[in-house]
């Protein structure tokens, strides 16, 4: 299986100016336990690449954070409530109202 992830303009974009302005250069991406539906992402910025992550064009994700959102979009949304990543997920069988929890 192919493990990649998609990333809309405003993504790289937003990606470009936050790894630019920051001393660190990675844009890391994962999914942790926990939030309202068992899955949170988690976006940071980093200054290394560990052993089991995979490097991607616009960002870095470890392989099990890959696996479960494969095949998924990054997208970068400006809202009058704020500004945040969002993944629209295919494998997600719920979400919360934050989209930034999810199940599978």
């Amino acid at each position: 299986m192919e493990k990649k992830l998609e990333f809309t303009t405003q993504a790289k974009d937003q990606i470009k100016k936050i790894t630019e302005s920051a001393e660190k250069k990675y844009f890391r991406i994962s999914v942790l336990g926990g939030g309202c539906s068992g899955f949170k992402y988690n976006f940071s910025i980093d200054n290394k690449v560990e052993k089991d992550d995979i490097l991607l064009d616009f960002a870095v994700i470890d392989k099990i954070s890959l696996d479960i959102i494969n095949g998924s979009t990054v997208d970068f949304k400006k809202e009058m409530i704020g500004e945040t990543f969002v993944i629209n997920n295919p494998k997600a069988s719920a979400s919360c109202g934050c989209g930034l929890s999810f199940s599978v």
